[in-house]
């Protein structure tokens, strides 16, 4: 069989990548015979028992779509008519859901100000003093992302002071974690002793090596009893879940996940190697999981895209986002340095 070309590898996103062989043997091996639908059948509940081995104690794992979905209806565990959401001013979340959130929710996304992509403690503590009563949205949520939007990745000692003032408040706590297995291997910190604090987790898959799906993880006991009546209000429940359960099976086994985040990272690791002394290219955050932010000139943007698929995050400051996959390979960053060599050496010596 003719397989169709397949776009050019790059560093676009990770989305971009293909699915790892053991995910994608995993549900071929669940593809015969019947099954009960909408997650009663046995495949799934193998995959709730991963999750709770992962965290050591019985948590309430639900399966959906995409990272959207996922996002928010686990917010909704949460929700009020009169709440608001705090979130990173660079979350996924405020800027890249479109208004998902707002409609689903009936809450306002309140942005807060962060530091390489990490809320500030201050303003969470300066949002959280504000009182204005019955004429103000009631913080009711505190969402944050690990790995951040930016790459960076809180420490376990950040992510709990942002938590504890957070439940002080009496705010739900929610991490997006489309990309947690990069922030595990990172940090080479267990989930469980990572996410300690929280009560609600967006657990990746797509982005983490599966062909599509994602988990929400109540970690809190007692949280979200009717998170299936919202996840069915949210159209996000499979009616044939057993095959999105069977990757996340995969996905579990022996740390799979966080293998492939291992792999991610250092890919970009040895990118920012390669690009950190070009001529012109300046990583712009630290690099802790699997993203390089850099500044290149402007006038290099288009012929570089051209090249090689990339998305700029700030196109006025000639600011781009690389971001690797489970799949990245050294030749990927290879014919991807020397492009960048090609386009910089033939820049008038005044370019700015």
């Amino acid at each position: 069989m003719h397989a169709p070309d397949a776009f050019p590898r790059g560093f676009a996103s990770d989305n971009f990548a293909g699915v790892h062989p053991r995910i994608m043997e995993a549900i071929q091996a669940c593809n015969h015979g019947h099954a009960m639908a909408y997650g009663e059948d046995a495949v799934t509940g193998r995959a709730r028992a991963a999750f709770d081995a992962l965290f050591g104690r019985e948590v309430a794992t639900h399966f959906v779509f995409n990272g959207t979905g996922a996002n928010v209806t686990a917010l909704m565990a949460f929700a009020r008519p009169y709440g608001a959401v705090l979130c990173s001013d660079v979350a996924h979340l405020c800027n890249d859901e479109s208004t998902a959130p707002e409609r689903f929710l009936g809450m306002r996304l309140l942005p807060l100000r962060s530091v390489d992509g990490k809320i500030d403690p201050g303003a969470l503590a300066d949002a959280l003093g504000r009182a204005h009563g019955v004429h103000g949205a009631v913080p009711v949520a505190l969402t944050l992302t690990q790995p951040t939007e930016l790459g960076t990745v809180y420490t376990v000692a950040e992510l709990a002071a942002l938590a504890d003032l957070a439940h002080a408040h009496g705010l739900g706590v929610h991490v997006d974690g489309a990309r947690l297995g990069c922030a595990v291997a990172s940090t080479g910190v267990s989930a469980r002793a990572m996410l300690a604090g929280v009560d609600a987790l967006s657990f990746g898959g797509t982005k983490q090596g599966m062909l599509g799906g994602e988990a929400v993880v109540f970690l809190k006991p007692g949280l979200g009893p009717d998170y299936p009546f919202h996840q069915k209000h949210a159209m996000q429940l499979a009616s044939k879940m057993r095959f999105t359960a069977a990757q996340f099976e995969a996905l579990l086994e022996d740390g799979l996940w966080i293998e492939n985040g291992r792999r991610a990272n250092a890919a970009a690791k040895a990118l920012e190697a390669a690009v950190k002394d070009l001529p012109g290219v300046q990583v712009a955050f630290p690099v802790e999981s699997n993203a390089v932010f850099a500044r290149i000139p402007v006038p290099m943007l288009a012929p570089l895209q051209a090249e090689t698929f990339f998305w700029p995050w700030d196109e006025r400051a000639g600011l781009v986002r690389w971001m690797c996959a489970w799949d990245s390979l050294p030749e990927d960053a290879a014919s991807f340095v020397a492009a960048i060599g090609r386009l910089a050496a033939t820049r008038p010596a005044s370019a700015g």
